[in-house]
């Protein structure tokens, strides 16, 4: 096989959560454009089936589901809707996160527990739900989509002399940086199924309403000198999606502009 058609997603099912957001939604265009069925699922569905329309009229196959991650019936509901049309399922990327308990950290149990709940147990469970058909097939993608603030500490630099709020909840760090373990862990008891898991972990995402200065710090403090962009990730999933990364399992791929390389 000629190594560009590696890259190829034509005859695979993809499955993204979330979907409609700054990440969500150039993970869902990489898939498509690549060839795959794809289905993106969470609670907002209004704004997924925008997603799923611009899709399907640039000749792509993307369809929007309901999902609640919140609900262990939800997510075993999305996975029998996904087997029952489609009879497989090759790649998951876990991508929908919540953003509960962001303020700070003196806060109730109750917040930092909402918070876990869907980060990381719902994660747990649809993961182990979807390996089981990958299982079946012998065959699986799976990709979480962490962040590199799973991987350092707060720069507090970055927010000098702006309003933006310098010192946010430790669950975002905590969540993200025990996903990249998860990930190995995961890659660990399903490799001999020849399933791969692979946790991608983003850098910050420019944005119209970020303060100047905030983005002039960020990207100083980067080693290609900006932020991420709306096409940054598509590469990256595509990669691990498709069989060029057949024999990458089990790591965390920064994709920060050289980030958490300084």
């Amino acid at each position: 096989m000629n190594v560009l058609e590696t890259f190829s997603l034509k005859g695979k099912v993809a499955l993204v959560t979330g979907g409609a957001g700054l990440y969500g939604r150039q993970i869902v265009a990489a898939l498509a454009e690549a060839g795959a069925e794809t289905y993106i699922a969470s609670r907002g569905i209004e704004a997924l089936k925008k997603v799923a329309d611009e899709e399907r009229k640039a000749g792509h196959n993307v369809t929007a589901l309901k999902l609640d991650l919140s609900n262990e019936e939800s997510i075993q509901q999305l996975n029998d809707e996904i087997i029952n049309r489609s009879g497989r399922i090759d790649v998951l990327v876990n991508n929908a996160v919540t953003r509960n308990a962001c303020d700070g950290w003196k806060q109730p149990l109750e917040e930092f527990d909402k918070s876990l709940h869907i980060n990381a147990s719902s994660l747990f469970k649809i993961t182990q739900l979807f390996a089981e058909d990958m299982k079946k097939q012998r065959s699986g993608s799976i990709i979480n989509i962490g962040s590199m603030m799973g991987m350092v500490g707060i720069e507090m630099a970055n927010y000098e002399g702006t309003d933006m709020q310098s010192n946010p909840s430790p669950i975002y760090f905590y969540e993200k940086g025990g996903m990249i373990n998860f990930s190995r862990w995961a890659a660990s008891v399903l490799g001999t199924y020849n399933i791969r898991v692979n946790c991608v972990s983003p850098g910050g995402f420019k944005t119209p309403d970020q303060p100047e200065k905030f983005v002039q710090q960020y990207s100083a403090r980067t080693q290609l000198g900006r932020m991420a962009n709306a096409t940054d990730l598509k590469g990256i999933i595509t990669f691990l999606s498709s069989d060029a990364s057949a024999y990458i399992t089990g790591t965390n791929i920064p994709v920060d502009g050289g980030y958490t390389a300084k």
